[in-house]
């Protein structure tokens, strides 16, 4: 059976060269945290994740930093054992808080989806795709028109993209997944039975 195109192009980033990521996460590390470029790096990702070459969709690479969470120490007298740790454990991914961090930062689109392309001992680097909900081309698209339901607004700050669902645990097949064990509630399953 004959494989395509974006058969090769996953096995290829299933061990990216280091050589090439290295000069261009030189170049990423100079430029801004978020960056609009115009075709994504991986468009094999890109259009498993609903990206279409079409007016409308806009491809945003993010830089996040990596390491663990700092806060400051309470310098105050008296017992303060919550507040006198200075680390503060992240208890959702790196990619999502890049979509989040995209969608404040690009407030007239709305977060698609994002995937990983490259990292270093500093930062990590994800595109994110990204929808602008105000064009005609995307309006009239069949596929795209879940988007301008009201329920699909702000998607990355509550979770529903991938990454987002991912790390609340909502990705694994039902009753595998501690969180789908639990959902619905009981008291949500009594409220309907009213």
């Amino acid at each position: 059976m004959a494989k395509g195109m974006y058969h090769y192009l996953r096995d290829v980033w299933k061990k990216p060269s280091s050589e090439l990521l290295r000069d261009r996460m030189i170049s990423w590390r100079k430029s801004n945290a978020f960056v609009k470029v115009e075709k994504p790096l991986r468009i094999d990702r890109a259009r498993a994740l609903g990206y279409k070459a079409k007016k409308g969709f806009v491809i945003v690479r993010a830089r996040i930093g990596r390491g663990g969470r700092r806060r400051e120490r309470a310098h105050v007298k008296g017992r303060k054992t919550g507040k006198m740790t200075n680390r503060k454990t992240l208890k959702m991914s790196y990619q999502w808080v890049a979509e989040m961090r995209a969608g404040k930062r690009f407030k007239n689109l709305e977060v698609l989806n994002s995937y990983w392309i490259g990292q270093d001992g500093k930062y990590y680097f994800y595109e994110i795709i990204m929808v602008d909900k105000n064009v005609p081309e995307i309006k009239n698209d069949r596929t795209m028109k879940w988007i301008f339901v009201g329920t699909n607004k702000r998607r990355a700050e509550r979770g529903l993209t991938s990454a987002g669902k991912k790390s609340r645990g909502l990705k694994g097949k039902h009753g595998k997944s501690p969180k789908l064990k639990v959902r619905p509630s009981l008291r949500a399953w009594d409220r309907r039975g009213k």
